[in-house]
């Protein structure tokens, strides 16, 4: 009796573990018991939908269009402090768009870096903006900005990559600068990092288990924010939120889950391999880095530009991770990407 109740005890384990171990059913909007389809959205060719947000002038009348990408646990409904004096007085039409996954675009179970870059591609068409235009990347929100200049420089009029990801796997990075970096993450997030990268099936669990830390600004942890950080988070509490509720509303593996196992897997090529998509300079690309930013490592950005001159690097001494919500600098990055 002994053998078959053991090999009772092991596959009933292992029928947990699997279950633990299965990221549960996307709830796609419009689906039966899904969340409902509150956005315009439009249709890609392999059938998914990406829901958008328009703002500044009208597109056809439009000297400047941006397509802005937001960043990990946001979607397109994050307020962009841009200047209406600033709309106005270059004639700026922006969209903002709901990566794979978050909000009410589809889930993308094939996402990568390359296909973040068609998506934008594709949602340009899709709106009729031209045959090529502006992009902005807020923090993870970057690596898919990294994705355009790789695969679809030719769509690029400029770039700006504001506080962006980091992978500490990239490859043709000098091992101790990304091993440094990555030593100054608490430790919580480093073991987040590693079971994304090395074991992503593994990462559902982790992130819903109760036994282990999580990633810090899920749990509340404020060390992770430098003092200009907790000012401007103190500030953006006063405000009335918009579209929290539908960050992750299909589900937290479709959302924060894929983006951080896309955005720390294996890439198909390091960012100091790009080359210059403006030769000519006929645009520009731009980083802009907070020096107190205690999430993003500067001395990686710093590296960056070093290795690719045609970069315009930007630092900010005092800013932290989330200078792109003061008014002053959020002016100035759209800025210096249209003009400079």
């Amino acid at each position: 009796m002994v053998n078959p109740v053991a090999a009772a005890v092991v596959v009933g384990l292992l029928g947990l573990a699997y279950k633990a171990l299965r990221p549960p059913r996307p709830k796609i909007c419009g689906s039966p018991g899904g969340p409902p389809i509150t956005s315009p959205r439009v249709k890609l060719s392999d059938g998914r939908h990406l829901a958008y947000r328009e703002l500044g002038v009208p597109k056809e009348e439009a000297k400047y269009k941006i397509i802005v990408v937001h960043g990990f646990l946001s979607s397109k409904d994050l307020n962009l402090p841009v200047s209406q004096e600033l709309i106005d007085e270059l004639g700026v039409y922006l969209v903002f768009y709901d990566r794979a996954g978050y909000g009410e675009s589809d889930p993308d179970p094939s996402r990568s870096v390359k296909s973040e870059a068609y998506d934008i591609e594709e949602l340009a068409d899709k709106l009729q903006i031209g045959p090529k235009f502006y992009i902005a990347g807020f923090s993870m929100g970057a690596y898919p900005v990294w994705g355009c200049l790789k695969y679809i420089p030719h769509r690029l009029l400029g770039a700006s990559l504001v506080v962006p990801f980091v992978s500490y796997w990239w490859s043709c990075f000098p091992k101790d600068l990304l091993r440094q970096a990555f030593k100054r993450l608490p430790h919580r997030d480093r073991w987040v990092f590693r079971v994304a990268h090395h074991a992503p099936w593994l990462l559902h669990w982790w992130m819903s288990q109760k036994w282990f830390p999580t990633l810090s600004f899920l749990s509340g942890n404020m060390s992770v924010y430098s003092p200009d950080d907790l000012d401007i988070m103190n500030k953006l509490s006063q405000q009335p939120s918009v579209g929290e509720e539908k960050i992750t509303q299909q589900g937290e593996y479709e959302s924060l889950h894929r983006d951080l196992i896309c955005a720390l897997g294996k890439w198909e090529f390091s960012p100091i391999e790009i080359k210059n998509p403006f030769a000519e300079k006929e645009g520009s690309v731009h980083i802009w880095q907070g020096y107190e930013d205690r999430v993003i490592p500067y001395r990686v950005q710093r590296y960056i530009s070093q290795k690719l001159p045609w970069i315009k690097y930007h630092e900010i001494p005092e800013g932290g991770h989330f200078i792109f919500f003061r008014n002053i600098h959020c002016d100035v990055v759209v800025r210096a990407l249209l003009l400079s």
